[in-house]
């Protein structure tokens, strides 16, 4: 059990002993940081990725098991080309450094999302890291990229319905697990508690199946701005909650 000081001077509990065994954040904001600072978006995008940065990291120290990022949505490519050049070009910098850093950092890395659109550079990218992944242990980001859960849901039907016309699934034995097997998460365990920073407070088509019992987190800090303190706040909320699942 540790206690940490908010900016407000009240204490926070965060017992490390019994931590969330997956955490998904939204990371949103990175727009409005900048045009109060009055910088162009762009910047608010790479103070961003900065800050994931350093809570990938800070996640890994405490041990958690499963972090996972909305880092781009199918939606987002309706933002001005610069603006998803910008996102894209910061991908591609983080990618480049976590691939020489890897051995020592040994963060598994892994992404959700139709990866087709991107250049062919960042998905050499992408699998670079993935096959880097395969043989470390411990803590595993999960990047959201070019993803969208209606899309994620969608593909996952046509895939299982595809597998039933050609024998390899038997629609009257379809159950939860089996139909997760289908999606970008498989293998993954849903979170436990997801975080939208930004003052925000819906989903925005943020794994929809797997935060069907998910405990939330809602705040008006922005991401640039979310700090490790802002995060023991969600983890110590989170604690305080008692889960039921449908139950009593």
């Amino acid at each position: 059990m540790a206690f940490f000081k908010s900016k407000e001077d009240r204490q926070v509990q965060v017992d490390f002993d019994h931590l969330p065994r997956h955490i998904a954040i939204i990371m949103d904001g990175n727009g409005r940081w900048a045009k109060k600072r009055g910088l162009p978006r762009t910047a608010g995008h790479a103070a961003g990725a900065e800050n994931f940065r350093t809570i990938a990291t800070y996640c890994k120290d405490i041990g958690l098991d499963y972090l996972t990022v909305y880092a781009f949505s199918t939606e987002n490519w309706k933002r001005p080309a610069e603006e998803v050049g910008a996102i894209m070009g910061l991908l591609k910098k983080y990618l480049l450094e976590a691939i020489g850093r890897m051995e020592r950092d040994r963060v598994k890395m892994e992404f959700f999302g139709d990866l087709s659109p991107l250049t062919p550079e960042l998905r050499e990218l992408c699998e670079r890291t993935r096959e880097i992944s395969k043989h470390y242990e411990g803590c595993q980001v999960n990047i959201c990229l070019n993803y969208g859960g209606r899309d994620e849901l969608l593909r996952a039907a046509r895939a299982y319905a595809q597998d039933c016309l050609e024998g390899r699934a038997d629609p009257n034995h379809l159950g939860e697990s089996q139909f997760s097997d289908y999606l970008f998460s498989r293998g993954v365990p849903d979170p436990d508690l997801v975080i939208r920073p930004s003052g925000e407070l819906r989903l925005s088509n943020f794994l929809l199946w797997q935060s069907a019992y998910a405990e939330f987190y809602f705040t008006d800090v922005l991401w640039p701005d979310f700090s490790k303190e802002e995060l023991h706040k969600a983890i110590a909320a989170f604690q305080g909650r008692s889960r039921r699942f449908g139950g009593v």
